[in-house]
């Protein structure tokens, strides 16, 4: 177990914020080493408002919101959660590369998505947070949420998974097998990773609406598609390291809420959250189906659980892209839920 006496020690550079778990020890592994955790915050300041986690996605980060915010259009003045009425916090997954070289994890295999969970409720503990209002993340940000919710089940008052499920299936695992085969063996890895990443975040039907098989204009010789993942190959090498894809890669097969637990349903029946599922129809990194089935199972057992389901033919990425719907479905909640609290 980790030890909730972990010495925490703060600085500050300019909005983001750190601090030090010293000693840390992952559940897999006999190597202590210190873990910085770094965070920012928007909205209200920490204490006058109900608090609302984000988690973020494999290449994401803390930036939810702002000059570049990466969730702008559901976290705003216009979106479904209000930074007016909510205090916003995003933790960094240690070794994402947002420090650069300051948080390098090589050791990545070491580490699980209940390692992060367990290092957010530390940060959690040491920002004197003594309730969530509601946890939201998407596809390893929501898995994390999802671990987050059973290892402390009445400290999280609504939970919101997209584009996510609560165990890794025998098809991503698979994916990240050759993820990691890609990025330990390639002449250029992080390029020829996010090529094969980007055919699974969309789906067959979206790349033609888009491309339509034509070719570049100024390069006869070249797809649209083509230029297109190389684009998305060399802005990711521009701004991701090595090290931060193999580990936030490789969290995605940890993913189990039921590892040395209880099956699910049972060990999520007696979660006190409300639990809003929130799948993509063309998912086929988080298929639609195995989350619809996790919803049915649970509702067995647990009344507060909810499901809603974006269509779209964008695949995983309509997190991403399909604003107007996830707007739609999330703002009711969060205005019910503010006149409930």
């Amino acid at each position: 177990m980790l030890s909730l006496q972990t010495n925490f020690q703060k600085t500050e550079m300019s909005d983001l914020q750190k601090l030090t778990i010293e000693n840390f020890k992952p559940k897999n592994s006999e190597k202590v080493q210190n873990i910085t955790l770094s965070y920012q915050i928007f909205g209200k300041e920490l204490g006058t408002a109900p608090v609302v986690l984000v988690n973020h996605a494999l290449t994401g980060n803390s930036d939810v919101i702002g000059k570049n915010g990466w969730w702008n259009e559901l976290i705003g003045d216009n979106g479904a959660v209000n930074p007016q009425n909510y205090t916003i916090l995003c933790f960094n997954i240690p070794g994402n590369g947002y420090l650069h070289n300051e948080n390098i994890i090589e050791n990545y295999r070491d580490f699980s998505v209940f390692d992060i969970a367990k290092m957010f409720w530390q940060g959690i503990d040491y920002l004197k947070i003594n309730k969530i209002f509601a946890a939201i993340g998407s596809s390893l940000g929501g898995a994390i949420a999802w671990e987050m919710t059973v290892q402390q089940k009445n400290r999280i008052q609504n939970l919101i998974p997209v584009a996510t499920l609560c165990k890794s299936t025998d098809w991503l695992i698979a994916h990240v097998y050759l993820q990691d085969r890609i990025l330990n063996d390639s002449k250029n890895p992080i390029f020829d990773a996010r090529i094969h990443g980007m055919l699974l975040y969309r789906t067959p039907e979206s790349l033609k609406m888009r491309f339509n098989t034509e070719l570049q204009q100024n390069n006869p010789q070249l797809f649209q598609i083509e230029s297109w993942l190389n684009h998305h190959g060399e802005k990711l090498t521009k701004r991701f390291s090595l090290s931060a894809y193999k580990l936030m890669n490789y969290l995605l097969r940890t993913i189990d809420i039921t590892e040395n637990r209880e099956p699910f349903p049972q060990v999520a029946a007696d979660i006190e959250a409300n639990i809003y599922f929130v799948a993509i129809n063309t998912d086929r990194f988080f298929p639609a189906s195995d989350t619809r089935n996790d919803y049915e199972n649970l509702k067995k057992l647990k009344k507060n659980v909810f499901y809603y389901e974006i269509k779209s033919i964008h695949g995983h990425d309509a997190f991403l892209i399909e604003y107007q719907q996830l707007n739609e479905f999330l703002k009711p909640i969060f205005l019910e839920l503010k006149v409930k609290n």
